[in-house]
This record gives C-alpha cells, sequence and structure tokens, in this order.
C-alpha cells in the first residue's frame, strides 16, 4: 500500500457515487475523437469502479475554451467512451448545478455520467472553492486519475479533493511511480533526450539532470539558444532569445558534472518553415543566413542512437526538429526508433513526442508513454504536483 495515498483498489466504492478527474483532453477532427489514447489510458480506473458496483461520474477538461464553447463539447469524448465500454455513456447539460446533481444522484450503479469540459467553467482554473463545493456535492469519492492535469491547481484536481475522501487513480500511481524511478533510482547510464523548441520549458530539469543523469542529449530548436551562447551562428533559425542566458548557464553547470551534455553536430537546413522549401544537409552547426535548422542532421542522429542503445534507462520529452514536415522528419524518426529498440528501460513524456511516436507506428514499443506532458517534466524536476499532493493520507 503507498505510503502518501490510497489507491482506488483500496476505496469502498461499493453502491457510492465516485467523482473521477480523468484526462480526456483528446484532440478532436470534425467532431469526431482523432486519437484516444488518454480516453484508453482512462479505461482502467472506470472498469475498476464499474465492476465495484459504484456510480461513476466522470469530469475532464477540453482544450482552452474561455466560456461555455460548442465546439469544446464533451459529446465527442461520450460517444468514444462509450464505444470502448461497451456500455452506454450520458453526458451531463453542464458542469454543475441542479440538473447534473439530480442526473449524479439517479446514475445506477455501474452506468457512466460525464460532466461537461470542466474549463467552462470560469472558477476552474481560479480552484475556485464553490465550484470545488458543487463537484463535491455530486459524489461520495473523489478519485484523481489526470496525472496529465495535476500539475494544476484547479477546483477539479485539487479542490474537490480536500471535500470528499480522496483517492489515487489507477493511471496517476503508474505515472507517479515510472517517472519517480527515473529521478530517483535508475538503471545506468542514464540517458536524457530533451527536445522542442524552449530551453525555458526544460531548464528545471536540465538542472536536475546534470546532477544525475549520465548523458543528455540536446535537439530541437532549443539547440540554438545553446549555439548562441557560445556565439554560433544560427541564421534565420527559430532561437528563444530568453532561453540563451539559459543555456549559457546550463553549459557552465555542464563543466563542473559528471553528465555529458551533447549538442547536434550537424543539422538539415531550410529555407522557410515549409515541406517544399529548399533543404541542405550542413556538416557543421554554422547556419548560414538565410537558412534555417529545422531537424538534426544523420551524423547527429546516429550518434545519439548509439547512446540510447547503450543506455539502462532512457527518457525522452520533445522532438528533434519539425517532424511533422515529412523532409525533416528523419531526426525525430531515428531517435524514436533508437528508443523503440532500446535494451534498456525507456520511458517517454507526454505532447509531441507521443505524437511522434504514434506517428511511426512505435508508441506500443516504449516500457511506459506518459500522458503528461508538462507533469511529467515539473515531477521529473522535484517540483510537488497540487494534484497529488491534495491526496495525502490523512
Amino acid at each position: 500500500m503507498n505510503s502518501r495515498w490510497i489507491s482506488v483498489g483500496d476505496a469502498p466504492v461499493e453502491g457510492r457515487r465516485v467523482l473521477v478527474r480523468a484526462d480526456l483532453n483528446v484532440p478532436l477532427n470534425q467532431g469526431e475523437v482523432a486519437d484516444d489514447t488518454r480516453i484508453r489510458a482512462a479505461l482502467p480506473t472506470i472498469r475498476l469502479l464499474l465492476e465495484g458496483g459504484a456510480s461513476v461520474v466522470l469530469v475532464s477538461h477540453l482544450g482552452r475554451p474561455t466560456g461555455i464553447d460548442p465546439a469544446l463539447s464533451m459529446a465527442p469524448v461520450a460517444s468514444r467512451l462509450a464505444d470502448l465500454l461497451g456500455t452506454p455513456v450520458e453526458l451531463a447539460p453542464a458542469v454543475v448545478g441542479d440538473d447534473v446533481l439530480a442526473r449524479a444522484r439517479a446514475t445506477p450503479p455501474g452506468s457512466v455520467l460525464l460532466l461537461e469540459n470542466s474549463r467552462c467553467e470560469p472558477g476552474e482554473t481560479d480552484n475556485d472553492p464553490d465550484l470545488a463545493a458543487a463537484l463535491a456535492e455530486l459524489a461520495d469519492l473523489y478519485v484523481n486519475d489526470a496525472f496529465g492535469a495535476a500539475h494544476r491547481a484547479h477546483a477539479s484536481t485539487e479542490g474537490v479533493a480536500h471535500l470528499l475522501p480522496s483517492y489515487a487513480g489507477l493511471l496517476l500511481e503508474r505515472e507517479v511511480e515510472e517517472l519517480t524511478r527515473v529521478r530517483d533510482n535508475p538503471e545506468r547510464p542514464l540517458v536524457m533526450i530533451l527536445g522542442g523548441a524552449k530551453v525555458s520549458d526544460k531548464i528545471g530539469v536540465l538542472g536536475r539532470f546534470l546532477d544525475v543523469a549520465d548523458q543528455i542529449l540536446i535537439g530541437g530548436a532549443m539547440c540554438f539558444s545553446f549555439f548562441r551562447a557560445q556565439r554560433i551562428a544560427t541564421g534565420d533559425s527559430l532561437v528563444e532569445e530568453e532561453g540563451i542566458d539559459l543555456a549559457r548557464e546550463v553549459l557552465a553547470a555542464a563543466e563542473g558534472s559528471d553528465c555529458e551534455l551533447r549538442l547536434p553536430v550537424d543539422l538539415i537546413l531550410g529555407r522557410s518553415f515549409a515541406a517544399d522549401t529548399e533543404r541542405r544537409h550542413l556538416d557543421g552547426v554554422e547556419v548560414p543566413d538565410g537558412w534555417m535548422g529545422l531537424d538534426v542532421g544523420p551524423r547527429t542522429t546516429a550518434a545519439y542512437a548509439e547512446a540510447i542503445a547503450g543506455a539502462g534507462t532512457v527518457f525522452w520529452n520533445g522532438p528533434m526538429g519539425a517532424f511533422e514536415l515529412e523532409p525533416f522528419a528523419a531526426g525525430t524518426r531515428g531517435v524514436a526508433e533508437a528508443v523503440a529498440a532500446a535494451k534498456g528501460k525507456t520511458v517517454v513524456g507526454g505532447g509531441d513526442s507521443a505524437a511522434a511516436l504514434a506517428a511511426f507506428g512505435l508508441a506500443d514499443q516504449v516500457d511506459w508513454l506518459s500522458t503528461g506532458g508538462g507533469a511529467s517534466l515539473e515531477l521529473l524536476e522535484g517540483k510537488e504536483l497540487p494534484g497529488v499532493a491534495a491526496l495525502a493520507r490523512p
């Protein structure tokens, strides 16, 4: 039994209404769910509760609406969830209110009521105590299974947890377990692969893992902040200006660290950010004016793949380049294939890395694919996640 929280598996759920905060924030395409990965990730907890005789009241956000937005209704999610569960899922017309309360109380054991988009309520992101109290009124118990939103202190992730007997969902438990092991007890060597656009998004993890990792492999547009910090020309490449000083600090810290910080040694350049742009291979990293770096080159990809192959633990967050443009996808694809083939423990952060694995058909070939991008980075950094901390044992 976990010493920090009580698992949903130990909750007395028979004949009780359970409010479950899930992360059902899925991409939509023409009113239908385009990728149901997060819905599928929520199924084990939902099924456990239904089989235990509970009435399940689900709440989640979808996108970033500013008020009521029909385009971000949970209706497509309800439809897809019903297909996956093989049982009807009732969609409430709102998040809280008298009608929603009546529906929740009328939901029989073994049935699911899905509330409307939680972020359509203005008090959600403000962690409004009145909204938290209204959510608490809907159920007897609370389960947080939304790891992807656990780094947000919102009414449905943190506030309501203090008002009901609260439990950790199966997905949230596994997420914390897998990521904490990377941070605190990895098999060696530990290789971190960090990409994406901004050094500022990764600065906390970089600072932490310079003292923990054996190698940190840098890719994506964030490498250009490191190059600028070294007075290396970046041409028209995307550079996070505020990331230059941060990169300089990381480079200085790496000098006194046992961790090897590695940057690209060659690049794929384009004239513009477009699939049909003129492109060339640069055997080096001095980007000429009129060109922008849009992917790591083949020498970098091969070197990174070799480091990944020899790792005991691999953590990857962030693409190596503009993988959404096929001519600039080779670096990210090469890293993804190396991670999928690695013999060591492989953990991938959410967001673009997960999208890349899915695009290359490799999502089922890693040991753990996190549903939380920002949440996974904050946990690795050592920050306390409000949605997790609120589940602490009394």
